[in-house]
């Protein structure tokens, strides 16, 4: 009887993953989580131990800092069109984790390139001084090392989170929530501080006062993961599988809550640092609205 329980469970957990607490049930899912955190030393190595360190960066131009960022960020989409993991054989593209995971980490970091960057101009004083192509005033290359970014971080969040999930399913469910809570501001704030702290030696992208940035900005910052990591950990988690319009309407969903998160920041509590006010944004308007009352 016993046998038939553990067989019971083992299918129920996806086979192989029913061994760990860590990885997904699903086959497709588990491949694609390994995938992108493997995949992190590569990008990783390439923009923090090899261009920082050595200043690569000092003679690059606007197509140096865009080549870089399209070679960190577009394996992530061809590596598994010709390395397709076993449970994906069977399925057909649109089916396959790794294309949910880019689809909905690519409309919530546009979004947050696009929009959420000019919190970090009126808000925590940051500014970008390298050469690049831009879009409403963002530099190409971040849209792209974004992506490659909140891929890691979305992967390492999931795997927490499951495990998590795993040593509290025996309390209540109030417990539950709040242990759940409690890790994701944790594990928000540490990324956000991780990353700032990681640029810290690229001297251009500026900060105003770079201490509290690393304090008080960091915590503004983990506001977009406090949203994203449990939305995004919900793709393939349980048996019925999203289709791709549900991946982009939730994408959409938890980039919208941000929006609002961050903007009731910015009306309530206003920028960090002192910020000139040229650079400021008036209270009607959204940060990348910078509106003027003669023009009304």
């Amino acid at each position: 009887m016993t046998a038939v329980r553990r067989q019971a469970a083992a299918k129920r957990g996806g086979g192989a993953a029913g061994k760990s607490l860590w990885l997904a049930a699903d086959g497709s899912k588990r491949w694609g989580e390994k995938f992108f955190l493997l995949y992190t030393p590569f990008w990783l190595t390439l923009c923090l131990g090899v261009v920082v360190p050595f200043k690569l960066y000092e003679s690059f131009t606007e197509l140096e800092y865009l080549v870089l960022g399209l070679v960190s960020t577009v394996p992530a989409f061809l590596i598994p069109l010709f390395l397709v993991g076993k449970a994906d054989s069977i399925r057909s593209l649109k089916d396959r984790y790794w294309v949910k995971a880019n689809v909905w980490i690519i409309i919530f970091s546009y979004v947050g390139n696009y929009f959420w960057t000019h919190y970090f101009f009126t808000v925590l004083g940051a500014s970008y001084t390298f050469p690049s192509w831009r879009m409403n005033n963002v530099p190409h290359t971040t849209f792209f090392l974004t992506h490659a970014c909140f891929l890691f971080y979305h992967m390492a969040s999931n795997m927490t989170l499951r495990r998590l999930r795993h040593s509290t399913a025996h309390l209540p469910q109030s417990i539950r929530w709040l242990f759940e809570a409690a890790w994701i501001l944790a594990l928000s704030y540490f990324i956000a501080y991780l990353e700032t702290l990681a640029i810290a030696n690229f001297p251009y992208y500026e900060f105003v006062d770079r201490d509290i940035m690393y304090t008080v900005g960091s915590l503004f910052y983990a506001i977009y993961f406090l949203v994203s990591f449990p939305m995004f950990s919900r793709i393939d988690e349980k048996a019925e599988k999203w289709d791709l319009p549900r991946v982009a309407v939730d994408a959409l969903g938890a980039a919208m809550l941000v929006t609002i998160i961050l903007d009731l920041w910015r009306i309530f509590l206003g920028p960090i640092i002192p910020i000139p006010e040229s650079r400021r944004c008036g209270q009607p308007g959204l940060a990348w609205f910078h509106a003027q009352n003669e023009s009304v």
